[in-house]
């Protein structure tokens, strides 16, 4: 008989039981709600897939079937994207994990209804530039204070903290736009007068005096203040217009992008409406020489003489290698231009350009590019420029008429100079002056190669006016 030894006295039983998981009612959430632990290890996953899903398929949207599109599309389509990537990322946390982070609604609420409402609402003012900067603020900053205080994931907090501190810039340059905006108004006062062309109104400036009249075509994207030097060294020897074409400077926003014909047209009803006689001097700068053209094919007796300045080509699509390319790309990205400017974007490049202008047209020139209708004029234009440039093709030949083709050779892509020749076979009284030294931009911008584009229109106002053969 085995006895079992006796215990030292005042001595315990200590009996160990093997660990049990936490029951799940001891895991409650934020709302003291219990919940299953699901782990805490997918909440940072969840939140960069969830994010980096919105922003890709933001990204696809904007350069696949929305590509080009009006501002308002961009928009909407990019904030109802982000909107469902919150609520994925509210919904996924909810189902997935112990983490809820039911805030991510509020983010997913803002920015639909936004959508909904740019998407219907179509605004092309800046008329709730005053609204949305704070609210859009003060939502980053409450986003990431619950992100910091919710998300136990350090991939989590990685992620969230660029997107909150993203809306934050965002409202400060949406507040530096807006305010911008309007000292620029307080201060660019338009300097001649608009006139009402059926269904928008153009501006128009003419100064000096003198036959006959030249009438400039800014280039590609360009208002008015683009030719300040030319227009300022012609009125000291003749009549010479500027004017901005629909939605761009001081001029008002036609209903619809303008092809060329449209552009020509409103052009025709200008001039005739503000009082000026024709027959015209035309010059036309980049694709400021295809709205020529098409104003010479459409009001041939209205037009005495023409000077391309390093002009577009109607065939440019096809004699230039590299210009598909480019204008596939920049016909995408000129629709994200008017949506980036409202961040102020647009002005911070803006001012950094345009310095060989004469002042006041530098300062108004960088005004006008920073806006958002500027913009959004630039996709207009760029949106109809294969339409307009093979509308331009129908003009075949100015007859005697003098003409002067102007090319700038250096930077210039393959095949430009045989395309410049090409235009220079449109009369039978032309001059081709090429200018080693000349890029496309300083033909308006420097003041000095701006003189050899004044000098060139000068010489086809003498031929007009004296009737003589130009001179190479």
């Amino acid at each position: 008989m085995t006895i079992a030894p006796a215990r030292p006295h005042g001595s315990t039983t200590e009996r160990t039981e093997p660990a049990r998981p936490p029951d799940p009612a001891s895991i409650r959430d934020d709302t003291g709600r219990t919940r299953p632990d699901r782990g805490e290890g997918h909440i940072g996953r969840i939140v960069v897939g969830t994010l980096a899903a919105g922003l890709t398929t933001a990204l696809a949207l904007v350069a696949g079937p929305f590509a080009g599109a009006e501002e308002h599309v961009i928009t909407a389509a990019v904030l109802l994207t982000f909107a469902l990537s919150w609520a994925a990322l509210a919904a996924l946390a909810e189902r997935r994990t112990s983490q809820p982070q039911r805030w991510a609604l509020a983010p997913a609420a803002v920015m639909g209804a936004a959508g909904l409402f740019i998407l219907v609402a179509a605004p092309t003012g800046n008329e709730l530039g005053w609204i949305w900067p704070p609210v859009i603020g003060a939502l980053g900053v409450w986003m990431m204070t619950r992100a910091r205080r919710d998300v136990r994931s350090r991939a989590g907090k990685v992620a969230l903290y660029p997107v909150c501190a993203a809306l934050m810039l965002s409202a400060v340059g949406g507040f530096y736009e807006t305010f911008s905006e309007r000292t620029d108004h307080s201060q660019a006062a338009m300097p001649a007068r608009l006139i009402d062309v059926g269904d928008h109104k153009l501006h128009i400036n003419c100064t000096g005096t003198g036959s006959p009249t030249v009438v400039l075509e800014p280039g590609l994207g360009e208002p008015s203040t683009a030719m300040a030097w030319t227009a300022r060294d012609l009125a000291t020897t003749t009549r010479v217009c500027t004017y901005d074409r629909a939605g761009r400077g001081w001029s008002t926003s036609a209903p619809a992008p303008q092809d060329g014909v449209q552009t020509a047209a409103a052009l025709y009803t200008l001039l005739d409406r503000a009082g000026e006689t024709g027959p015209f001097v035309l010059a036309g700068h980049s694709a400021g020489g295809i709205y020529v053209l098409n104003f010479a094919h459409l009001y041939p007796d209205q037009v005495a003489g023409v000077v391309l300045l390093d002009s577009m080509h109607p065939e440019q699509y096809t004699r230039i290698p590299t210009w598909p390319g480019f204008y596939e790309m920049f016909r995408r990205a000129s629709a994200l231009l008017p949506s980036l400017s409202r961040l102020g974007v647009s002005r911070i490049i803006a001012d950094n350009a345009y310095t060989g202008l004469p002042q006041p047209a530098r300062n108004q020139e960088r005004a006008f590019l920073s806006t958002p209708r500027h913009n959004r004029s630039i996709r207009d234009e760029f949106s109809e420029l294969r339409t307009a440039m093979h509308q331009a093709g129908a003009l075949t030949s100015l007859g005697g008429r003098p003409l002067i083709v102007v090319t700038a050779q250096k930077g210039a892509a393959a095949g430009w100079m045989e395309a410049q020749d090409d235009l220079a076979t449109l009369s039978t009284n032309v001059a081709h002056r090429v200018l080693p030294n000349a890029t496309h931009a300083s033909l308006t911008e420097d003041a000095v190669t701006a003189g050899q584009s004044t000098y060139a229109i000068s010489d086809v106002v003498d031929a007009v006016r004296t009737g003589t053969p130009l001179k190479p």
